[in-house]
């Protein structure tokens, strides 16, 4: 057997394999239930945010070192000219510009983490929204594709000889298939994938929080000392210029 007869042999038989297990109206049954059924029991709202933190899955994710690169020229700022008269620096990153305002607004890093509390809360409790409408949909998989088993069974024609038995026969297995498939290998990795998306932000964000409350208060006290060193000079060609005058 030639590498070319080979090769198209086994394409056929992947082509006869996917045509076998390829059903659309099982798959019809088992996703479009389940997600029907979950858009019942989790709301509409709910069932929104989950598909809102499945599409952010292919963004990228939150980038600590742009974050600090960007946070580091207010931090310069705060060196130069003091607190009092630090610029805000905005980055895009809705929770860090908001920071940013803050700490050019109080003039002190007390308030940050109170307001970084306020933003984890509400991302904590976005994910764990999400998650559970996945733990939703992946318990409620198994149940249609079960559904989908019954209503091929009950295609089956009273009479054996008939010719659809085996369709119906096929229709049952494959939707108890399509079930426990997206049960395991859709609906709750998405739920996991979520979860460690979420678990490493969190971890990332407080990191550049911790960063730029220290570098806050670095910069702050720098610029005191430099202004405290630069004081006795400006006094003594304050005197200079008085006396010459």
């Amino acid at each position: 057997m030639s590498p070319t007869t080979a090769v198209l042999e086994g394409v056929n038989t992947i082509t006869t394999l996917a045509g076998q297990w390829f059903d659309p109206a099982s798959l019809g049954i088992v996703l479009g239930g389940t997600i029907l059924a979950t858009l019942l029991r989790c709301g509409l709202a709910e069932s929104r945010l989950a598909l809102g933190k499945i599409g952010a899955l292919a963004t990228r994710p939150f980038d600590p070192a742009k974050a600090k690169a960007e946070l580091a020229h207010q931090l310069r700022g705060i060196e130069s000219d003091g607190l009092l008269r630090a610029a805000p620096i905005h980055s895009g990153d809705g929770e860090f510009d908001s920071l940013s305002d803050t700490l050019a607004k109080r003039r002190s890093a007390d308030g940050l983490r109170s307001e970084h509390e306020d933003y984890m809360r509400q991302r904590t409790e976005s994910a764990r929204t999400a998650m559970h409408v996945l733990g939703q949909a992946a318990e409620l998989a198994p149940v249609l594709g079960l559904a989908g088993t019954l209503i091929g069974l009950g295609m089956m024609p009273s009479d054996p000889a008939g010719g659809s038995m085996t369709g119906a026969i096929a229709m049952a297995v494959i939707t108890t298939l399509y079930g426990l498939a997206a049960a395991n290998f859709l609906f709750s990795p998405l739920a996991a994938a979520i979860m460690r998306r979420s678990a490493r932000e969190e971890r990332d964000r407080q990191a550049v929080l911790d960063w730029l409350e220290n570098g806050v208060r670095r910069a702050a006290a720098h610029g005191r000392a430099d202004r405290a060193k630069g004081a006795p000079v400006a006094d003594l060609r304050a005197a200079q210029l008085r006396k010459a005058s």
